[in-house]
């Protein structure tokens, strides 16, 4: 999870400084709130892009997503436990 972490404080920020230099070089014209207002966009587009992949891998690997667990997942821990203790 650490590594996973790491690569994202990494890589989200790299890429907003990515595309704010690239505007920069290839449109001068523009002023530097346009430039910011692009590249948020452009990471914020990245990001949900990922996390709507990683959901439907997530979705795709359980037969039941409510009650479904992973391998190291214990009853106390599960969406359907929670639920029930509600009622």
């Amino acid at each position: 999870m650490l590594p996973t972490l790491a690569g994202g404080t990494l890589f989200f920020p790299g890429l907003f400084a990515l595309c704010s230099w690239a505007l920069r070089r290839w449109r001068p014209e523009w002023t530097r709130t346009d430039r910011v207002m692009i590249s948020t966009r452009l990471v914020s587009s990245v990001q949900a892009v990922l996390a709507t992949g990683s959901g439907i891998v997530i979705i795709r690997s359980c037969n039941d997503v409510v009650t479904g667990r992973g391998s190291g997942g214990t009853l106390g821990t599960s969406l359907w436990a929670a639920s029930s203790r509600q009622n």
